[in-house]
């Protein structure tokens, strides 16, 4: 009572106008934020907006780059550092990198060895790679790509599954209705991840939409992917055990008996694979193969550079694409159980 009278009190009314005028003030403040976001937050949720890419050399040759730049100032930034990872716990949503298109054969990916982190085509025995056609798909069967600031640390083992990771970003795939470009830079929904196991190592496939996407809003845990999709992920689980039966390697195997990971496992997932990267970026990992942690943003960061050499990096100008070899056409029918 004594509290109540205080408040009818002349100073008691002065008090809590003073009070509710902040609180209004606070809410206004509020709705301003939802209503005019930051550049910063526009750039993060948006970074297609500020952040373009550009192809240097031949493609489907060892000679091809694709850098990210920034739009501004026509930069080079890293694919793997200095792309905002942007991982909002409310919306569930990220920004990834988009590497290979649907439907596309060439294996490009984020080159962790080279200065600038672009995405180039992988090579083995000195030739450019390509995913074979599994009947009845060409190519890869979604969007495929990385988030930014995600490591998967090959020096640490996996609790639940004693197996270490990849050494590269964490592995996505876009499942929605466009088919994207390599460089792309896409906002996505978080939908749930399959554990692959690809030679002894542990390899996370994360199931993700393109927010823009109209099936997006229909979407929101892997349970619904089922329902509103039915055999995309029976698909995509088959693809990922198949894909290397055509070059005369076994099935990959799967963690967990094939089951999917739902929305909030993945999410803790890609936070345990940020940690890692944080520590990567930071200097802590010091032992094992360590990919290149030059970047241009993170100001304390050991590999801190003001700027890339960009005028080195982009020296070579983006010529035709070199013929895709003939065999990539053929079609191989591995799958089935």
């Amino acid at each position: 009572m004594s509290l109540l009278k205080s408040l009818l009190s002349k100073n008691g009314e002065s008090l809590l106008r003073t009070s509710m005028n902040k609180t209004a003030i606070s809410r206004l403040f509020i709705t301003k934020l939802h209503l005019q976001p930051t550049r910063c937050n526009s750039i993060l949720h948006t970074p297609q907006n500020s952040i373009g890419n550009v192809d240097q050399g031949v493609k489907y040759t060892t000679d091809f780059r694709n850098y990210a730049i920034n739009k501004e100032n026509g930069e080079v930034l890293s694919y793997f550092h200095d792309i905002p990872l942007d991982l909002d716990l409310e919306t569930k949503t990220a920004n990834i990198v988009v590497e290979i298109p649907r439907w596309s054969n060439g294996k490009f990916e984020i080159n962790t060895e080279l200065a600038g982190n672009p995405i180039t085509q992988d090579v083995k025995k000195g030739k450019v790679r390509f995913v074979k056609n599994l009947f009845p798909y060409h190519g890869y069967i979604h969007n495929y790509g990385a988030f930014p600031q995600t490591w998967e640390d090959p020096n640490t083992k996996n609790e639940e599954l004693g197996l270490f990771g990849d050494n590269d970003p964490l592995d996505v795939c876009e499942i929605g209705s466009s088919i994207c470009q390599t460089g792309d830079i896409k906002r996505v929904k978080i939908l749930g991840c399959l554990a692959l196991i690809d030679d002894g190592e542990l390899d996370w496939k994360v199931i993700v939409i393109d927010t823009n996407d109209a099936l997006s809003q229909e979407l929101r845990d892997i349970h619904d992917v089922y329902v509103k999709c039915p055999g995309l992920l029976e698909s995509t689980r088959q693809w990922f055990r198949d894909y290397k039966k055509p070059d005369g390697k076994p099935e990959n195997e799967f963690a967990f008996n094939g089951k999917y990971k739902n929305q909030q496992e993945t999410i803790e997932i890609i936070k345990e694979c940020n940690a890692s990267w944080q520590k990567l970026i930071n200097g802590q990992v010091t032992s094992g193969k360590i990919p290149k942690t030059e970047n241009v943003t993170f100001t304390n960061s050991p590999g801190h550079v003001s700027k890339f050499d960009t005028q080195i990096l982009l020296e070579n100008s983006s010529k035709p694409a070199a013929e895709i070899p003939s065999e990539v056409d053929k079609i191989y029918f591995c799958g089935g159980d």
